[in-house]
């Protein structure tokens, strides 16, 4: 039997390249793929690169149609520290959105997961008001609120904006909600039976799942309040030792109307921690955004 079989003609192997036309397939659609990612990467990229050249310029450039510094002044940076309290502006900033992200947080997570894992009557009624105070512009109740924070003494400072975030936030809820529906509920169900009360479940067993989409709500909630403009200007505006980075600019550039290479300058300086910020958060962002969606 070995004798016969050693006869036998071997048969010819399968090809192990993919057909020439699909070669091509794959490789176009490859080439497609990443030069629309290189155009959309380009047209988000050039006003930011146009701002820090224009940072760079002198006074007079920065007034023409030039793209191109003809000579460069990394000094303006220096300037901008000198011509207004930069560091001032960007220490209540930090104060601000630290804040107000630390205690939005605290207070939604609890709500989201109220929402999302516990069963009680009126659930759904209280989740459809949560998005109904999401579609809620906030110039509606300003007029009431600033009454109550000035009745308080507490207007020209910072406090009536960060006591709210007490109180949570609506979108981080929905978003926080919506991401909770996606961690199965067997494992609360497990923790349940260990013993741990609502409480011990949340922090032990939620929280550590919850990473990506805590950080995806916390980076939502900073960078609205490092950009905040509306927010200082009603409360703050009559105490310059209160004031923002987004107010100060405004005033930067209210004062320095001809100095736009100053102003870029400051505007820059300005973006920087949100973008370093983001380079280092954006893997965790990216996941929270995309597991909320998973679940309605």
């Amino acid at each position: 039997m070995t004798a016969l079989l050693d006869r036998l003609p071997d048969r010819p192997a399968a090809p192990a390249a993919a057909p020439r036309t699909e070669k091509r397939r794959i490789r176009l659609d490859w080439i497609a793929r990443h030069s629309i990612a290189i155009a959309l990467a380009i047209m988000f990229l050039t006003p930011v690169v146009y701002l820090v050249l224009l940072s760079l310029m002198t006074s007079d450039q920065a007034l023409t149609s030039d793209y191109w510094p003809n000579s460069w002044h990394p000094e303006n940076y220096l300037k901008v520290f000198q011509a207004t309290p930069l560091p001032h502006y960007l220490l209540n900033t930090m104060i601000y959105a630290v804040s107000a992200t630390v205690l939005t947080l605290a207070s939604s997570v609890p709500a989201a997961y109220a929402l999302a894992k516990l069963k009680f009557r009126g659930r759904n009624l209280m989740f459809l008001t949560v998005i109904c105070v999401m579609m809620l512009p906030p110039q509606v109740v300003t007029v009431p609120l600033y009454l109550m924070w000035a009745r308080y003494g507490l207007t020209g400072s910072l406090w009536p904006l960060i006591i709210p975030t007490l109180f949570g936030d609506a979108f981080c809820i929905f978003l926080l909600r919506q991401f909770l529906l996606t961690i199965p509920s067997e494992y609360l169900d497990a923790a349940r039976v260990d013993g741990c009360g609502e409480w011990r479940t949340l922090l032990r067993v939620v929280l550590p799942m919850a990473r990506p989409g805590i950080a995806a709500a916390g980076l939502f909630q900073f960078f609205f309040c490092w950009n905040d403009y509306y927010g200082p200007l009603l409360y703050t505006s009559e105490n310059e030792s209160s004031w923002t980075l987004s107010l100060g600019l405004a005033s930067f550039r209210t004062v320095h109307h001809v100095d736009w290479n100053l102003v870029t300058a400051a505007t820059v300086l300005a973006m920087a921690p949100l973008i370093i910020i983001f380079f280092f958060a954006q893997r965790s962002f990216v996941q929270g955004i995309t597991l909320t969606g998973f679940k309605g």
